[in-house]
């Protein structure tokens, strides 16, 4: 038998990496926040460009982004409006879930996407598996077509409330 492999060839301990093909793109992004109403964080998203639906919960509004190709783009974008309240970005892709911190811009590690979703609103999941879009929730605030006017606007009116 000749020895035609190079010197550094490895072969891995999981083999599952040869089979799979590039990784999907999300089919859903979620955004968790701690902002107690949804038109403070879709007028801020519009000042940032980031095209959201804002559906309110009784954990913290939740931004659904209309691209979720953008996930990273839009958790980083969130998480840098929030300044030091930390966000999770949740993605489903390829039937599968995955939760992630970010902070300041930053991804700031993976979560465990079960206790993310353990004591999580009903509205959370229904958004996540797709039962529901987020444009048909009750309460539901687009950052789409929102002027930077109408967003400061509404920002400024729902600090004045607090």
């Amino acid at each position: 038998m000749s020895d035609d492999l190079p010197d550094d060839f490895e072969v891995p301990d999981d083999l599952s990496s040869l089979l799979d093909g590039p990784a999907e793109d999300p089919s859903v992004v979620l955004v968790i926040t701690q902002v107690a109403a949804p038109a403070p964080l879709a007028a801020a998203c519009a000042i940032a460009k980031v095209e959201v639906d804002v559906v309110p919960t009784s954990i913290g509004a939740i931004a659904a982004l209309r691209d979720p190709r953008a996930a990273a783009d839009g958790a980083a974008a969130i998480s840098k409006l929030l300044r030091a309240v930390p966000v999770i970005l949740l993605e489903r892709r390829e039937g599968q879930i995955t939760a992630s911190r970010w902070a300041n811009g930053e991804r700031d590690g993976d979560l465990p996407a079960g206790l993310v979703l353990s004591d999580a609103p009903p509205v959370l999941e229904d958004l996540l598996l797709g039962s529901v879009q987020a444009g048909e929730v009750e309460g539901v605030v687009t950052s789409v077509g929102m002027s930077r006017w109408q967003a400061m606007r509404t920002i400024a009116s729902s600090a004045k409330r607090k």
